[in-house]
């Protein structure tokens, strides 16, 4: 097996519940991978928690249990909802695994050992919510702190510290040389200007156990346990098989197999300094030469009214209407469109690396109209219609129109134009255009209108040639779907009564997946449109 194409994620705080961000964040990623085996690739697809910290070991003790407990009970609700929302990796990051913390102790030892860690003590300020000391420039224009860093109080306290002022000069230079690294364009420039800021500043990578027991600890000091950058950023590399010392019995991949990794997926408010400073920093000082540098896809936020959605900030919606429970929680919008209709809004309502706005009308207005009225009207009509005026049967004819012809081209170009779209991850375009494919064939049902035709046995062969043309679109649109919903994709070739020839890539689609003589099957409601009341 050669290099596979490696997609990692954020790995999710395990200190509250799992929000949208989570999901869209991995939703995202999911089809990613999808798309990628779909075009013909191999991939491997990489996500998880991060379960060590101060607010894990507080929330624990306020609960009354142990941190593993604790962190046990909000993993499973994450896993949970990865398995109703389809997310499916091919590697799970679990902080606490065994393998993770050999690596991490393994790189902070040598770090130590070359005298790129060093002990200081420091007299500041210390966010508490963020769990960090704090710089000057840190500060509001007046003179405050932002809301952002919660409590912050003065602290005086002795850490150990990593040389990332050696290293930034380095990372500079890399940036303006690789002008790739993060995508989109824009965050390279802002990453750019945020390494110049923080030259001559080294950084914190330890907690005393005196305040902190709930992590790694650092192999040179046992009154000591790794602060979060050396234990989660760690991750994306050891879960890889970074280090492994016993490549035949550990599970875990080879590393030459993924490395490097060829989309990290992250959101845009833990790029600076996290994931595009210590983390590739960490990387060089470790030895990973520049060529083997990840590559970055910074992805937006959901906004309501114009302010991030989060799990501490419940945001309530105005609309006229509740029938959503909870736009923040992902499965209260499940509960009320479906798995596959989640993904589908998350997807088709935002431009990969742009915001969006969340809101009841819209999720519902993108079910309603693009999936119950265009994508499951077509569906549904194309199979009645076949099993009335033709047994259920496809019969192939040699009756051709422009209208056929419109219709064959514009569905043959849909997996050229979705390679296209990738090249950017622009998976909205790929969705808009097989929804405006969908649109097209039942224009085309429309203008042909086989319902008239049928009524003299004179027109057989019209009707059928009709009947063919939609049941074979409607089965390249279940492929190019398959990515962003992969349940819907099957319950379409479900009816459809067709399996895809086993390996099927973009590639491989062709006129004529469905043959002559190909008996369809039974129609069923796919997406139930949802009924909105009106207030009062």
């Amino acid at each position: 097996m050669g290099k596979q194409f490696y997609i990692t994620t954020a790995i999710d705080y395990t200190n509250g519940a799992p929000h949208i961000g989570h999901a869209y964040e991995k939703i995202l990623a999911d089809t990613m991978a999808r798309f990628k085996r779909l075009a013909g690739s191999e991939v491997y697809f990489l996500s998880g928690l991060d379960q060590h910290g101060q607010k894990v070991q507080l929330s624990a003790e306020k609960a009354g249990v142990t941190p593993e407990v604790f962190v046990r009970e909000v993993s499973d609700r994450f896993i949970a909802l990865w398995d109703r929302l389809n997310v499916r990796p091919d590697g799970w990051v679990e902080t606490m695994d065994v393998r993770h913390k050999r690596v991490v102790q393994d790189m902070l030892q040598q770090l130590f050992d070359e005298g790129q860690i060093y002990k200081k003590s420091l007299r500041g300020w210390y966010s508490v919510r963020q769990e960090q000391f704090l710089n000057e420039k840190d500060r509001e224009a007046d003179g405050s702190w932002g809301g952002q860093w919660g409590l912050v109080e003065e602290r005086e306290e002795e850490n150990y510290y990593f040389r990332l002022s050696d290293h930034t000069a380095w990372l500079r230079g890399y940036l303006e040389t690789h002008p790739d690294m993060i995508y989109p364009a824009n965050r390279q420039t802002q990453l750019l200007n945020a390494v110049k800021d923080s030259e001559g500043v080294d950084l914190c990578i330890s907690r005393p156990k005196s305040r902190l027991t709930w992590g790694i600890p650092l192999p040179f000091d046992d009154d000591y346990v790794t602060f979060v950058w050396f234990d989660a950023l760690t991750n994306y590399a050891s879960f890889a098989g970074f280090r492994d010392r016993e490549p035949e019995v550990s599970g875990l991949p080879r590393w030459e197999d993924l490395w490097p990794c060829d989309a990290h997926v992250i959101g845009k408010d833990i790029l600076i300094p996290a994931h595009g400073i210590y983390w590739p920093i960490m990387l060089h000082a470790c030895g990973v030469p520049d060529e083997q540098m990840p590559k970055i896809l910074v992805h937006g936020w959901w906004n309501m009214k114009g302010k991030k959605v989060s799990k501490s900030e419940k945001i309530e919606d105005d609309a006229v209407v509740k029938v959503i429970a909870d736009l923040v929680d992902p499965n209260a919008i499940a509960d009320v469109v479906g798995a596959d209709g989640l993904r589908y809004f998350l997807l088709a309502d935002i431009a990969t690396g742009g915001d969006s706005d969340i809101s009841e009308e819209r999720i519902l207005v993108r079910y309603n109209k693009d999936l119950a009225d265009i994508l499951g009207n077509l569906l549904n009509r194309t199979l009645n219609m076949a099993r009335k005026y033709l047994g259920g049967t496809l019969v192939a004819t040699v009756h051709d129109s422009e209208l056929h012809a419109g219709l064959r081209e514009a569905v043959v170009a849909l997996p050229g134009k979705a390679l296209g779209h990738m090249k950017t991850w622009q998976i909205h375009q790929v969705l808009a255009d097989i929804i405006d494919g969908a649109r097209l064939a039942n224009e085309f049902v429309d203008k042909t209108a086989p319902f008239k035709l049928a009524k003299d046995p004179a027109n057989a062969d019209a009707v059928a040639s009709i009947m063919r043309h939609v049941a074979e679109a409607m089965a390249h649109f279940s492929v190019m779907l398959s990515p962003a919903m992969p349940e819907t994709a099957a319950r379409i070739q479900g009816q459809l009564n067709w399996v895809p020839p086993v390996g099927l890539t973009l590639g491989d689609l062709r006129w004529g997946m469905l043959p002559d003589g190909h008996v369809l099957g039974e129609p069923q409601p796919m997406f139930p449109k949802v009924q909105v009341a009106a207030a009062g």
